[in-house]
């Protein structure tokens, strides 16, 4: 899962450069207070060539998040799409990850971040399964961990921050350490937030329910994607606060993320869930289908390169 595969290039400020060479000063203002944002895409291999999954909102994303930490983006979001297709291209890659960031680089030190520079940087390499391929297919054990959910007035869940996934870290250390492939945060009222690095969805007598983004949760854009699914297939979907009870009676649950795709979840705290279910396979395997640009009505999401 941690695992990097070197690739031959990196997009830095504007140019191609060789991967070794991507680095930047210890004295980087995001590595001393964590003034970076950064996004998560995937590239897929389909009938009609390579292809990046919600290309374009995923940048948009990037600018949000940045924008909501005072940061004026250098490039525009056709600029880094752009570099990103051209980066994927002189890799030589027909499918990969792709880690977008924007961070306060070297020349000032201090928690006021304005005065360092903007840097952005974009890398791709190829990347299996998240939590592996025998948890897409059989799920994965989840424990709820014991460090809540950043509040939304502290490090909102809306900004897709370095400085916010520490909180992420902790909890997913300490499902580690339990025996767990991953943790589910609440948030400080005691309310289903998300996992580590991903959304959650539970199904119940067929209906499906995920926190409202008013928990203090991530817009994942693979959950805004797998709930427009959901209704086009007829499940009726709702956005609400969850508690943690209804994970336990859950006929099914599953992650969602551009990491972890649509994993399904086994167990929760040791009590069994199940092999995944009717809705979850459904909703995977249309899921896995749309990514492969097998349905015409969502090409829409895909940026084909």
């Amino acid at each position: 899962m941690a695992q990097i595969a070197e690739a031959e290039f990196i997009w830095k400020n504007g140019k191609l450069i060789p991967w070794a060479e991507a680095t930047t000063h210890i004295l980087s203002h995001a590595l001393h207070y964590g003034t970076a944002v950064f996004e998560g895409m995937r590239c897929y291999k389909t009938e009609a060539g390579s292809a990046i999954f919600r290309h374009e909102d995923h940048y948009r994303r990037l600018e949000r998040s940045a924008r909501l930490i005072g940061m004026d983006l250098p490039y525009s979001v056709d600029e880094l799409v752009q570099a990103t297709a051209e980066l994927i291209k002189a890799n030589g890659l027909t499918s990969c990850y792709i880690r977008p960031i924007a961070y306060r680089g070297y020349g000032a030190m201090g928690v006021n971040p304005r005065p360092a520079p903007i840097d952005v940087a974009i890398a791709v390499w190829p990347w299996d399964a998240y939590l592996g391929n025998e948890a897409l297919e059989n799920g994965i054990a989840v424990g709820i961990s014991s460090w809540r959910q950043r509040s939304a007035n502290s490090t909102p869940g809306g900004v897709k921050s370095s400085a916010g996934y520490l909180n992420s870290g902790l909890a997913h250390m300490e499902a580690l350490d339990h025996g767990y492939g991953e943790a589910v945060l609440l948030n400080e009222a005691g309310a289903v937030a998300e996992g580590s690095g991903e959304n959650i969805f539970i199904v119940r007598e067929g209906k499906l329910a995920t926190p409202a983004l008013s928990d203090g949760i991530l817009e994942g854009l693979t959950r805004n994607s797998v709930i427009e699914l959901a209704r086009d297939l007829g499940y009726q979907v709702e956005e609400r606060s969850l508690v943690r009870t209804e994970l336990y009676v859950a006929d099914e649950v599953f992650f969602t993320g551009t990491a972890a795709e649509l994993t399904p979840i086994r167990s929760i705290d040791g009590r069994e869930i199940g092999r995944p279910g009717p809705v979850t396979k459904a909703l995977q395997e249309r899921f896995f289908d749309v990514v492969a640009g097998k349905v015409p009505a969502y090409k829409r999401w895909l940026y084909t390169l």
